[in-house]
């Protein structure tokens, strides 16, 4: 649980990384010579959660740090949970990315992600694992809600394995 009503992985990547120790390393990979010489490699860890994501894909450092910070948040929405009540929901981000019909608009590479693919576990979770009155709180269609976490396979795992856990029938 995260004791603030924001979730780690729906705050400014400023105000992110303010929590994170960063560390910078040699990797292999492509980039040749260039690549080994110097540490393009980026770590982050979120200190208050013990969360970790690495990327060393770039000659860049600084794309690097972007995609490690991006992975991060997934990873926060994934393994942090946070403490807002059931009336707190939907944010206004959830709201502003819900179109007509009840379908959820973003893309799994966009900014928001993230914070909308936590924002959908911890309000699933408040509904023990039961993704129809989520999706009723949340004012989307069960469908569409479990779309949004097949954009990310281990979300739809870990939902699955409690689900399991519970007695109840996995989402496919």
């Amino acid at each position: 649980m995260h004791p603030s009503a924001t979730h780690p992985a729906a705050i400014s990547g400023e105000k992110l990384l303010a929590e994170c120790e960063m560390r910078l390393l040699r990797r292999s990979g492509p980039g040749g010579q260039h690549r080994n010489k110097v540490e393009t490699a980026v770590v982050l860890l979120h200190v208050p959660s013990g969360v970790s994501a690495e990327a060393n894909e770039r000659r860049s450092q600084a794309e690097n740090r972007r995609e490690a910070l991006f992975r991060l948040r997934v990873n926060l929405a994934l393994k942090v949970r946070g403490a807002a009540p059931l009336v707190a929901f939907p944010t206004s981000l959830w709201s502003s990315r819900r179109g007509n019909q009840g379908r959820i608009a973003v893309a799994d590479e966009h900014d928001d992600f993230p914070a909308l693919l936590a924002e959908a576990l911890d309000v699933i979770a408040l509904c023990d694992d039961d993704v129809a009155r989520a999706a009723d709180t949340l004012g989307v269609t069960p469908s569409q809600l479990t779309k949004l976490l097949k954009k990310e396979p281990r979300a739809l795992a870990q939902l699955n394995a409690h689900r399991r856990q519970r007695g109840l029938h996995p989402l496919r």
